[in-house]
This record gives structure tokens, C-alpha cells and sequence, in this order.
């Protein structure tokens, strides 16, 4: 029996189907990984290089829409929109130049490997895969992130904290 809690409470119409289109990337990740299973490819060994640098090219495109400092207040402005926040039902817990620190209380990607029948921890290291890309858009900003807690290892939340450990 699966451990892992997801399920939304905002059920608006628009958030519902941008969820859709999230859990259709997810649903694409899964497949691929799959995929190169079947022939003998192991998904650590290729996936989160490809989705860290994913990030790196998002973080990069996003730090040029905040303005092109490495603030976590423009990282904060630009990725994590009250649009974002209804989608993942965020709270935004701290946000100054150096930490951001935001509790997700459901995750569209965790969904899709639901209906896909993947198991707990099958969910647990997709989700390790696809947070490559945010450590990216951390990197780009030039903070790490840490993940204290997440709804893919049975968590009631996922924690994000994108955290500036060293000042330039």
C-alpha cells in the first residue's frame, strides 16, 4: 500500500488543466526512463544530467527576467507566480536575496506517476530525477537547494529551500 499522500484542494477548472499539462511532462519523463529500461539503461545514468541542465537553461532565462541578478527575491518574483502557487498550493514560508523557502502541499508530477501505477519508490526516484532541473535553477542563481521533506518520499509537504551558503 502506497504511503504517499497527493491530493488537491483547490479544484478550479484553469489550475486543474494547467496541472494536466504538468502531469503530461511527468507522464513524458516516466515513459522515457521506461523505455531506456527496457534496453538496458539505467535512468540515473543519463537522466539527472539532462534535467540539471534543463535547469541551468530555465534558471538562466529566469534570471534574465528578474533583471539578471542572482537575488532568490527575483527567482521568487519570476518562477513562483500566485499562478504557480494555487497549481502546487504553495506556501511561500521566507523569501529574501539569499534563502527561499516554500512548502508544496501537492505535486502534478507525483500524480501522473500515480495513475501510472508506479510504485513508492519509483515515485521517490523520479521525483529525485525531475529536481535536478530546480537544483539547476538554484545553480543558476548561485544557491543550492535542499529538500527536507517531499510528498514522493511519503512526506506530508514537499520543503523546497533554495539556500545562498556562500556570500560573493
Amino acid at each position: 500500500m502506497s504511503k504517499i499522500v497527493n491530493e488537491p484542494k483547490i479544484k478550479n477548472p484553469i489550475i486543474v488543466a494547467v496541472r494536466e499539462q504538468l502531469e503530461h511532462r511527468a507522464l513524458w519523463m516516466y515513459l522515457l526512463c521506461d523505455e531506456a529500461a527496457k534496453k538496458g539503461l539505467k535512468a540515473e545514468d543519463y537522466a539527472p544530467d539532462a534535467i540539471y541542465r534543463c535547469g541551468l537553461y530555465q534558471g538562466g532565462e529566469l534570471r534574465k527576467k528578474a533583471g539578471g541578478g542572482d537575488s532568490l527575491k527575483g527567482l521568487r518574483k519570476t518562477l513562483f507566480s500566485k499562478a504557480a502557487q494555487w497549481v502546487f498550493e504553495m506556501d511561500i514560508k521566507n523569501c529574501d536575496d539569499d534563502h527561499l523557502d516554500i512548502d508544496f502541499h501537492y505535486c502534478p508530477l507525483v500524480k501522473a506517476w500515480q495513475k501510472q501505477g508506479c510504485t513508492d519508490e519509483e515515485i521517490s526516484r523520479l521525483c529525485d530525477h525531475a529536481m535536478c532541473g530546480d537544483r539547476g535553477i538554484g545553480a543558476s542563481f548561485g544557491c543550492e537547494l535542499d529538500l527536507p521533506k517531499t510528498i514522493a518520499r511519503g512526506d506530508d509537504v514537499c520543503q523546497i529551500r533554495y539556500i545562498r551558503r556562500e556570500k560573493k
